[in-house]
């Protein structure tokens, strides 16, 4: 069996594997923020409150927390193929019951099954392009993927609010169906089998820890941009019960001969600050993500499609630099890159902490461009260097790593910067003399949003300090090269 596997190791058609993988994986993306300008939309359509909408995005960053620490384990029991299909078929399954959805119950469980099969995907993805490029080319490859992961999310406010204003917002989903279904297609013709299936032992314990850990963490703090905010008791029970899950799995994990994760992949000190940077961003991408487009329709006045349109070129600018970035990257390693990217996201957000209902149009899109370039700089060059650390046999749980925390910081973050928010606007309200008088809606919702731009700024400094300690890892292509 062993012979067998290793002797076509260097003939993977890699460019098929990669539409296939990159084709699903900008629907998957897609659907995960153009969901995000219909709210206000779904808020009058399903008679819901902004909360009770909010979750149709927690549930789909929650079953990605549940389900994502698990994938490093399937990677090892499934083959690429099985997991490929698998993957694509909940995302086409949950996809077609959103298009058809009568109601926010239905929504909510078509938005699960669609996480079902992302949740999947995004390990797998990376995974397999580790697996099939080598060490020297993989910036390149790794950039490819920033391309599409940021791309997806930048243009889908913009397709979504063109398709609310013309159609529904189910034409959201009836759009995505046909993608999903030709990466489908194209996978089945063409994907290949490209990791070893181990089938090692399955502890229901440390699935059962890693559910209650990642689970609550990310319940409490998206919980927590709800009416009772920090203090009330679900949010602290949540992150506790959370807290307590994931110092239990940790601590079994090490314990194990055959780890569900393997956390010995943090003794990797580049892998370690790689996983930093990586959660510093997510919480900064995803919190200004949810606020710009909010102020853009509530404090400026857009309509959902402007305010989409307003944040396109800077998703753009994003996903053009990704590959350009992982070439940098592949040929001058990662400090030079990442130091004066956090410098220039923390600047950006700087000049967004002063932000007013009569900034211009102008304003706003060369400041995002500029976050937006900032974070292209880092994402994936400390990513690809974290990775490129670790041994060959480490890569599903250092994938798996990376993915779930990627989600974590995104519940944490958009939490953070929506409770941040309210409660900026809620201490300018005490201020003014009558609070009751709505000319003073806009002002004290611009305060809180500047409030929550200043806690963007704050976490990119700390990301920035960490940068410090970047090295460029050298060491371990040779090792792995001659493992191949």
């Amino acid at each position: 069996m062993q012979g067998k596997k290793q002797t076509p190791e260097r003939k993977f058609k890699t460019i098929p594997i990669l539409v296939s993988l990159l084709l699903a994986g900008f629907i998957g993306m897609f659907s995960e923020t153009a969901l995000n300008v219909a709210l206000t939309d779904l808020m009058q359509v399903l008679n819901i409150t902004p909360t009770t909408a909010q979750w149709l995005t927690t549930a789909y960053l929650l079953t990605l927390g549940i389900l994502v620490p698990i994938s490093g384990l399937l990677l090892q029991w499934f083959t690429t193929r099985q997991l490929f299909i698998a993957a694509v078929s909940f995302s086409i399954l949950g996809t077609f019951l959103a298009a058809i959805s009568p109601s926010f119950e239905f929504l909510l469980t078509a938005r699960v099954v669609q996480a079902m099969g992302t949740a999947l995907l995004l390990p797998l993805m990376f995974n397999t392009i580790l697996l099939i490029i080598p060490a020297e080319k993989r910036g390149g490859a790794m950039g490819l993927i920033g391309l599409v992961i940021m791309v997806a999310p930048a243009i889908g406010p913009t397709i979504a609010g063109l398709l609310i204003e013309s159609l529904s917002w189910h034409w959201i989903f009836w759009l995505s169906l046909p993608f999903l279904v030709a990466a489908l297609i194209f996978g089945i013709l063409f994907m290949q089998n490209v990791s070893e299936v181990t089938k090692p032992k399955i502890d229901a314990l440390s699935i059962l820890l890693s559910s209650f850990g990642f689970g609550g963490i990310v319940y409490g703090f998206s919980s927590a941009g709800e009416e009772a905010g920090w203090g009330s008791p679900k949010v602290i029970i949540a992150i506790a019960i959370g807290v307590v899950a994931l110092v239990l799995f940790a601590v079994r994990q090490l314990a194990m001969k055959q780890p569900m994760i393997n956390l010995r992949a943090f003794k990797y000190p580049m892998f370690t600050v790689g996983v930093l940077m990586v959660f510093i961003c997510m919480m900064v991408i995803l919190s200004s993500m949810l606020i710009l487009p909010m102020y853009l329709q509530q404090g400026q006045g857009y309509t959902a499609f402007k305010a989409g349109l307003l944040l396109l070129p800077g998703g753009i600018i994003n996903g053009l630099m990704s590959p350009i970035m992982g070439r940098l990257f592949d040929k001058y390693g990662p400090k030079w890159l990442v130091i004066p990217g956090l410098a220039l996201v923390a600047v950006s957000l700087w000049f967004f902490s002063n932000i007013t209902p009569t900034s211009t149009v102008v304003f706003v899109i060369v400041l995002h461009s500029a976050l937006m370039i900032g974070i292209s700089m880092i994402m994936m060059p400390a990513q690809t260097n974290g990775i490129n650390q670790l041994p060959l046999q480490y890569y599903p749980d250092g994938t798996a790593i990376m993915n779930t925390l990627q989600q974590v910081a995104g519940a944490i973050g958009t939490a953070l910067a929506v409770s941040i928010m309210t409660a900026g606007s809620k201490s300018f309200m005490k201020t003014v003399t009558n609070p009751a008088d709505p000319i003073n809606i806009v002002p004290a919702f611009t305060h809180g949003v500047q409030n929550a731009f200043i806690f963007g700024m704050i976490m990119a400094i700390v990301g920035l300090v960490v940068a410090f300690f970047l090295k460029r890892v050298i060491v371990q292509h040779k090792a792995q090269g001659m493992m191949h």
